[in-house]
């Protein structure tokens, strides 16, 4: 489902017009992007939690020449689903 599928559906399933519903997704999704700008975890209840963890500097090694190479640190985006949502696809 692409977002313009995902924008009729919740449009038609709520009653309101498709524009609407494209705003309010990206207030979301702006929401969402800031708050995990600034590392706080976002729970949704029924589905899972956001959060953005930090990958620790490691040694990697190019196989073909042998040749080490530092990876430094970066931040990750997680996603961790709840149990209800687990359950779901078992």
């Amino acid at each position: 489902m692409n977002n313009k599928e995902f924008t009729s559906e919740l449009a038609r399933r709520l009653e309101r017009s498709p524009k609407e519903i494209s705003d309010w997704t990206a207030s979301l999704l702006t929401i969402m992007t800031q708050q995990l700008g600034e590392a706080n975890p976002i729970s949704v209840q029924g589905f899972g939690t956001f959060e953005v963890k930090k990958k620790v500097e490691r040694i990697s090694v190019n196989p073909t020449t042998k040749q080490r190479l530092l990876i430094p640190p970066k931040l990750v985006l997680s996603f961790k689903p709840s149990s209800l949502l687990k359950e779901k696809f078992k």
